[in-house]
């Protein structure tokens, strides 16, 4: 008789951002006949929820949060170890940075036969101390060596860390991808975005407000507009996260009330980029993120800054606009051009769908992970 294969995936947090979303997409895709599936992660309630609705079990694992805590670190190591002695995994596919760590070392403790560590995007690019660098970079480099294999999602992520002592034969690429999914009624899509303006251009990102994800700059490129521009646009921000508060202050300081709409988070974010014109995404860091694949897949025109993952998608002035990270004038400029140019918003967008539905679909990702847990 057939022997389903268990799988215990691990993230530090339980909210929806890329990394939760891709242990999500794999969770859910899986075969239910060849694998048992289980999620443990920490603190935040939609990973879970989500997962519950598709019959996934989740484990929470309530000491596990991104910040370094010594105690709570030390506690959720040995959470993590007693759930691995109890679970019993034929894999461990832990993700991000924290949990790497810590899952790394408890699944060697327990014998877990493989033992797999998806890097989301390395902390030591963050803006940190020298110290705080290196000690991130060793602990990075300790959860490869103790994982059987690493996952990059982007060639520029592997880069990064390869050049790091015994690493670079235990690292593979493999890209992040995405099914295709329902879009809302063009109309019905800016009516959600904009309410009462929905004749202004709308653009518009889905972001996780946080520093790294650069939105202060994507609001102070919208400041520098032309004048005349600048009253006909809209900038939609779909997304909830510790910066919130200073985002919105300096909205105010900026005068820009009429221009910037903070959306909070929506569960069909995805589904109304049919009612955007342009898509912005500012990060100061990145991987290879969700949110370009679907505004890609959406087929909309899209700036984004040249970070990360972000160049093996977007081909500057090919399927896109490629602009330097923290750079709020040219953002500016780049809007500026896409709405003098009418056409290259059409073939932008057309190109950049081309591309996602040819290198970055779910079915090719699954396939090649699927090898890895065989």
């Amino acid at each position: 008789m057939y022997k389903k294969k268990k799988i215990l995936y691990t993230i530090t947090k339980g909210n929806f951002g890329g990394a939760q979303r891709y242990v999500y997409d794999l969770a859910t895709s899986l075969s239910k006949d060849e694998y048992d599936v289980v999620v443990a992660c920490g603190e935040g309630e939609t990973l879970k929820e989500k997962l519950e609705e598709k019959g996934i079990r989740v484990i929470k694992l309530g000491s596990s949060q991104r910040d370094i805590s010594i105690s709570k670190d030390i506690k959720t190591f040995f959470d993590i170890w007693k759930m691995i002695r109890q679970e019993k995994p034929d894999i461990l596919h832990i993700n991000s940075s924290k949990i790497g760590g810590l899952g790394s070392l408890a699944g060697r403790l327990t014998q877990t036969p493989r033992i797999i560590f998806t890097s989301h995007g390395w902390a030591f690019n963050e803006e940190r101390s020298l110290t705080s660098k290196f000690f991130i970079l060793l602990l990075h480099w300790i959860t490869i060596i103790l994982s059987h294999q690493t996952i990059t999602v982007s060639n520029k992520t592997k880069k990064d860390i390869s050049w790091m002592p015994f690493v670079k034969n235990k690292i593979k690429v493999i890209h992040n991808g995405i099914k295709n999914f329902e879009k809302t009624e063009k109309n019905e899509a800016r009516q959600i975005l904009a309410k009462n303006y929905t004749e202004k251009i709308i653009i518009y990102s889905i972001s996780e407000l946080h520093k790294n994800k650069g939105l202060d700059i994507g609001i102070r490129g919208i400041a520098l507009l032309p004048e005349e521009t600048k009253q006909k646009v809209l900038y939609c921000i779909a997304g909830m996260g510790e910066e919130k508060e200073n985002l919105e202050k300096l909205v105010k300081e900026l005068n820009l009330k009429k221009q910037i709409k903070f959306l909070g988070f929506l569960d069909n974010a995805k589904n109304i980029l049919s009612g955007a014109d342009i898509f912005l995404f500012p990060s100061r860091t990145e991987n290879l993120p969700f949110a370009i694949l679907e505004a890609g897949l959406a087929g909309l025109p899209t700036i984004a800054t040249s970070v990360g993952g972000v160049p093996e998608i977007i081909k500057d002035m090919q399927n896109g606009i490629l602009v330097p990270p923290q750079n709020p004038k040219e953002i500016s400029e780049a809007i500026v051009y896409l709405l003098e140019n009418p056409e290259k918003q059409k073939e932008f967008g057309e190109e950049i769908k081309k591309t996602i539905v040819s290198f970055f679909s779910l079915e090719k990702m699954l396939s090649e992970m699927i090898k890895l847990y065989q």
